[in-house]
């Protein structure tokens, strides 16, 4: 019995670390993005509708990375099946 509660207890600890290097990733890119975005708007006032489009596009898959850590999280921690 004490071998599945630290198995239990290690799952918990994956699950926090999956989510937080999961966040990381996402944030310094979308950051990155930010920066790039209001560079390019700065130099080029003209393109502001279509980069904000790309960047829309970028900041959506950059998300992607932060969901699918959730989702593992959750997988390891035995919210969801």
């Amino acid at each position: 019995m004490e071998d599945v509660k630290t198995i239990s207890d290690l799952a918990q600890l994956g699950a926090g670390i999956a989510i937080g290097f999961g966040a990381v990733g996402p944030g310094i890119g979308i950051g990155v993005a930010v920066k790039g975005l209001m560079d390019a708007m700065s130099r080029q006032p003209e393109i502001a509708g279509k980069a904000f489009v790309n960047f829309l596009i970028g900041a959506a898959l950059a998300e992607a990375c932060a969901i699918y850590a959730l989702v593992i999280a959750l997988k390891l921690s035995g919210i969801m099946g």
